[in-house]
């Protein structure tokens, strides 16, 4: 089960917005990478600036998520979410779950029935769930999200209705907002949608996507970003952390 020297991860990300300290994620997709890899990866994971781990993908075909959740947990004093693109992806020996209602897209799959379906797996676990609005922003590319949700991004253009998607978001009572380009994208969020959005909400902003150098995170982290996260740059490139 969760790791009980891991408690209220949600409360401990808003005390952070309150006092403007910005949060790293490292996403770990069980399609990449195996233990035997993670096994390597360990010390640059540790010296890195991260204070979160995300488990999970938008397809994950392998069966190995409760090993991987088990070997971090062993390995890692950070919190370990996991970010399900299904309710197959659920390991309940995770800390926690983002649990993501895809809002930039109308598949009632994505927007509720996965959910409903994933009940059976989490109402008996320690894991905590927290309500994530997940929205999928233009990046230049097809990514594994929209193929996998069969849904089209928002346009990354019209800042104002991403904007209303991520307000929407928050009440209905989403309790963070995920701003999301999609694995491998092109192009990574707007500058411009990052802080309209972080100017018109009060839930914590996450961002990722297309994020592939630290001047990147930075910049997020400027516009308004309370959490970036680090996927396809730190999986290509386990010595991303230590470039400048």
């Amino acid at each position: 089960m969760g790791n009980p020297r891991i408690k209220n991860i949600y409360h401990e990300i808003g005390l952070a917005k309150t006092r403007n300290q910005k949060l790293i994620a490292i996403l770990i997709d069980p399609d990449e990478i195996d233990v035997d890899g993670l096994q390597k990866l360990i010390p640059q994971i540790s010296n890195s600036p991260a204070t979160h781990i995300l488990v999970g993908g938008s397809i994950v075909e392998t069966n190995h998520i409760d090993a991987i959740v088990q070997f971090l947990k062993a390995k890692l004093s950070l919190p370990i979410l996991l970010f399900p693109g299904h309710p197959s992806q659920i390991s309940v020996h995770a800390d926690g779950i983002l649990f993501l209602s895809l809002l930039s897209g109308r598949n009632p799959d994505y927007l509720i029935e996965h959910q409903v379906n994933a009940v059976p797996l989490l109402k008996d676990t320690t894991l905590e769930i927290i309500p994530t609005a997940y929205i999928l922003i233009e990046s230049g590319c097809e990514t594994a999200v929209e193929r996998v949700s069969q849904t089209k991004p928002l346009d990354r253009n019209n800042s104002d209705y991403i904007c209303q998607t991520a307000l929407a978001g928050q009440y209905l009572g989403n309790k963070l907002i995920y701003l999301e380009a999609g694995s491998g994208a092109i192009q990574a969020v707007p500058l411009e949608t990052i802080k309209k959005v972080a100017d018109a909400i009060s839930t914590p902003l996450l961002v990722g996507g297309g994020i592939r150098t630290q001047k990147g995170i930075q910049e997020a982290f400027e516009a308004g970003a309370d959490l970036v996260v680090i996927g396809t740059a730190f999986e290509h490139d386990p010595h991303f952390f230590e470039h400048d």
